[in-house]
């Protein structure tokens, strides 16, 4: 079921290679939804929303009385573990938030202002799983960033129905407007406008392939997060480590999707000889055994690394979104790790914390490209802007600098600018 390795030259390429699924280009036919949402507005919304929702309502915005019946159909406990995850994550963002800076010298202002954006999208998944947890973790650095109005939309069922716990959630974060509509559709109703969905500034949020794919094509008339694949954890562990705990995370990843990725880099023989039976055992008791297994044979690895260090390297190479140190003394292999989403420190740090109750963001970069990308943070919600002031005297002794460079470069009508002000005011 899930491949085992040893480190050498030859299986260091199987160890860090991806099957991310069928080669499937769906681009033109999303490109076709996008573009009928451009033009035909709510027509196509309610076409798009019949074919792949089953949902014929005309109405897309979530009503009053639909939140106020979502809160007497979730259980109470929920609620309450939602709240205090709420108050958690938005105090993490907090310490996020940047307010500019301002630099003054010789007749010279100069700095940067942080603005927050205007309008922000969330999307918030439907389909074989319901994210509550998406819904706070999207909303809460928008909301610390300043964002004017929040706007989620989330695909309904075949009755107009949203699941009641991402209304609850929605309400705890302070979503302003929550409308019933998903897939590619959702986003170009998000980016384009319509008359009964406004226009956004950036949309945020997982999503499947066309999900995925539509944010693609709409990014530069609408800024987005990150172009999210499917979720992976990598977990280093040493001797120290409970092989059942270990066998537990990787499950707990490998249930999201059937091309998640869970990988185990060990130096332990003992684990690495037991983890299959104890995934085996474990998987039986799962209600999404199915889906755990097919992510197991797709994307399952486990590999006897030589050290610790050499985890390390690996992991560097992989740039996995979630990574687990369960070792003895993780902090001593923090400063080794440059390439990832999210750590998690510890045998009692399980990456399933980080998805719900702990404070950090869990929308995090995916398939490698946390190479590049960065965690979702208040950073994504805001727009700098630089601003500048000199003085006549401040820029008298910059003007022959500024000319010559302008020249340098060819652009006359650039120095003439700066050297006109050394001209006598007529």
């Amino acid at each position: 079921m899930i491949k085992k390795y040893t480190t050498n030259q030859n299986t260091l390429a199987k160890i860090t290679m991806r099957k991310s699924g069928e080669s499937v280009d769906v681009t033109a036919q999303v490109s076709k939804i996008v573009e009928a949402v451009k033009i035909d507005k709510d027509q196509a919304l309610k076409y798009y929303s019949r074919k792949f929702d089953q949902y014929e309502g005309s109405n897309f915005a979530v009503t009053v009385e639909e939140i106020q019946e979502a809160f007497t159909l979730v259980d109470q406990t929920l609620i309450e573990i939602m709240q205090t995850a709420w108050q958690k994550i938005y105090q993490f963002h907090e310490k996020q938030k940047s307010h500019g800076y301002i630099m003054t010298q010789d007749g010279q202002v100069m700095g940067q202002r942080v603005l927050p954006l205007d309008r922000v999208g969330v999307y918030v998944p439907g389909g074989t799983a319901v994210y509550p947890s998406t819904v706070l973790m999207d909303v809460a650095p928008a909301k610390v960033a300043g964002v004017e109005k929040i706007i989620l939309i989330t695909p309904p069922d075949k009755n107009g129905k949203v699941n009641p716990s991402i209304l609850v959630a929605s309400q705890i974060a302070g979503v302003d407007q929550i409308y019933k509509v998903g897939g590619a559709h959702g986003i170009a109703a998000l980016a384009y406008g319509t008359p009964s969905i406004p226009k956004v500034d950036k949309i945020v949020g997982p999503g499947n392939i066309y999900v995925a794919t539509a944010k693609r094509l709409v990014y530069g008339q609408i800024d987005i997060d990150m172009i999210a694949g499917p979720s992976d954890v990598l977990i280093i562990a040493d001797d120290s480590a409970n092989v059942k705990w270990l066998a537990a995370d990787l499950l707990a990843q490998a249930e999201h999707d059937m091309l998640a990725q869970a990988i185990l880099l060990t130096d332990s023989s003992r684990i690495f000889e037991q983890i299959e039976n104890e995934l085996t055992n474990q998987l039986a008791l799962l209600p999404r055994e199915a889906i755990a297994r097919q992510s197991l044979i797709n994307n399952g690895k486990v590999v006897l690394v030589q050290n610790i260090e050499e985890a390390c390297q690996i992991a560097n190479q992989i740039a996995p979104e979630h990574l687990e140190l369960a070792v003895d003394q993780p902090f001593a292999y923090l400063g080794s790790i440059k390439h990832v989403g999210s750590i998690f420190l510890g045998h009692y740090t399980p990456e399933v914390l980080g998805d719900y109750l702990a404070g950090p963001n869990h929308t995090l970069p995916t398939e490698g490209t946390a190479r590049f990308y960065s965690v979702l943070s208040v950073d994504d919600f805001v727009k700098k802007s630089s601003y500048l002031y000199y003085s006549k005297n401040a820029l008298a002794t910059q003007i022959d600098s500024i000319a010559h460079f302008a020249k340098a470069e060819g652009l006359f009508g650039h120095a003439q600018s700066a050297l006109i002000r050394k001209e006598k005011n007529k």
